[in-house]
């Protein structure tokens, strides 16, 4: 299947994205191929998922195994935060990792590579731009995903897309309309004259007959 160019924009817009968001160098020591090799890793999967979120109502997707569990826990240890819009603050300081890492570690095993890094958006009814993602880790990202798409907040994406989708083929069936409304008028002005020519002719051999009546007469 060939890459459109909107898609296209998308990978390049997600790669940039990708070598933007600040990565541990703890992590990959600084490495410049691991750090490629993360950066197209997490472009994928960051295109992957916003085009599953575009093409399918987000309430009805299963992310992994073990959804359930995932929302569970991370619903009850983190009641009251906010996922509509991220506050990376909740996410990054020293208080937030220190909330976070239990969760995380119970994960452990569970889900493959659950400590992997990954593009997060952070306000969920826009896509991966560069103001608008961070860096998380994976189980971090299928928490508050998984939740977002529970409790209805990924669906703004969701509907976005589609009413696009829709708007475009509005547009199309109009201009088919337009086009087909055109042949009909020039099929009803090609009628017209045939019209006119035929009573034209009529006419005019009604005339011809009152011609051949009066020459009769004449004659």
């Amino acid at each position: 299947m060939e890459a459109t160019s909107g898609n296209d924009e998308v990978s390049g817009e997600l790669t940039s994205v990708a070598h933007a968001v600040s990565l541990p160098a703890e992590s990959y020591g600084n490495d410049p191929d691991i750090e490629m090799a993360w950066a197209m890793r997490a472009m994928q999967h960051a295109e992957v998922y916003y085009k599953l979120i575009s093409s399918v109502d987000p309430q009805f997707l299963k992310l992994t195994k073990v959804d359930d569990q995932i929302y569970s826990e991370f619903r009850e240890n983190f009641k009251k935060l906010r996922i509509d819009v991220l506050d990376p603050e909740e996410l990054k300081s020293e208080g937030a990792k220190e909330k976070w890492r239990p969760f995380c570690l119970k994960f452990d095993g569970i889900v493959e590579d659950f400590n992997y890094g990954t593009l997060l958006r952070l306000n969920c009814s826009q896509g991966y731009t560069e103001e608008n993602t961070i860096f998380a880790p994976r189980i971090q990202f299928f928490a508050i995903e998984i939740a977002r798409n529970r409790e209805g907040y990924n669906k703004a994406v969701y509907t976005s897309v589609q009413d696009k989708e829709e708007e475009k083929g509005a547009n199309n069936g109009g201009d088919k309309g337009a086009n087909s409304g055109g042949e009909e008028e020039k099929g009803a002005n090609r009628e017209g004259e045939k019209e006119k020519i035929n009573k034209g002719g009529e006419k005019e051999k009604e005339g011809y007959k009152e011609i051949n009546k009066s020459g009769e007469i004449a004659m």
